[in-house]
């Protein structure tokens, strides 16, 4: 693919707010992140309130193992400037640089949740499954729910991907990719908050 490839060339600066559609799709999907924060405001809140309710599991002091948290964190906020060159790329017009850099985003965000995966593994291995304690069932239900969002944010930008193949980058297109974005930034900043709450105030005690 060129760098311009299916590029109409009379697409505005910024493609994504050219029509009534484009803009009140981006519109919606902030009042939909306004209701996602809402939601994860609850399980943040469902956390703090059961954190201390061990019964016989391990706390978090002796639980978390913050060295594969840092290297999943350093990915998915690396992922979050990738999203924002595929963003820059988009108002430039330039594809084979969009493309490029949401398929690094995707890889990015895999590569989150396979440590994820690895450490939720490592977990159950010690005894700290779902059910073992009310501390432990408000952690895998607030980071396992951030976990899923990641899941569908890189099924969602990689079928975004395919249809940029396929369509091209124009006022319909835009709109999506763009929104993809800010979900991606969203899910970002969530988990800026569930690294400081969740592990860094976990493992202080």
């Amino acid at each position: 693919m060129s760098g311009h490839a299916h590029l109409d060339n009379k697409l505005p600066h910024q493609p994504e707010l050219a029509t009534l559609e484009g803009r009140n799709k981006v519109l919606g999907f902030w009042l939909f992140l306004g209701g996602e924060s809402v939601l994860f405001g609850t399980l943040f809140a469902t956390f703090l309130a059961l954190r201390d309710q061990i019964a016989d599991g391990k706390p978090g002091t002796e639980l978390f193992q913050l060295s594969t948290v840092a290297l999943a964190t350093f990915l998915l906020l690396t992922s979050s400037l990738t999203s924002v060159f595929a963003t820059q790329a988009l108002h430039r017009h330039n594809v084979k640089s969009m493309v490029n850099w949401l398929i690094v985003t995707v890889v990015l965000g895999l590569g989150f949740l396979g440590l994820e995966i690895y450490e939720f593994f490592e977990y159950v291995h010690e005894g700290h499954k779902f059910s073992t304690s009310a501390f432990s069932s408000s952690f895998y239900t607030l980071v396992g729910f951030h976990g899923a969002h990641v899941a569908f944010g890189v099924v969602w930008i990689t079928i975004l991907i395919a249809q940029i193949f396929k369509k091209g980058l124009t006022v319909v297109t835009a709109p999506k990719i763009y929104v993809a974005g800010i979900y991606w930034h969203f899910i970002d900043v969530v988990w800026v908050f569930i690294f400081t709450v969740v592990y860094l105030m976990g493992k202080v005690g």
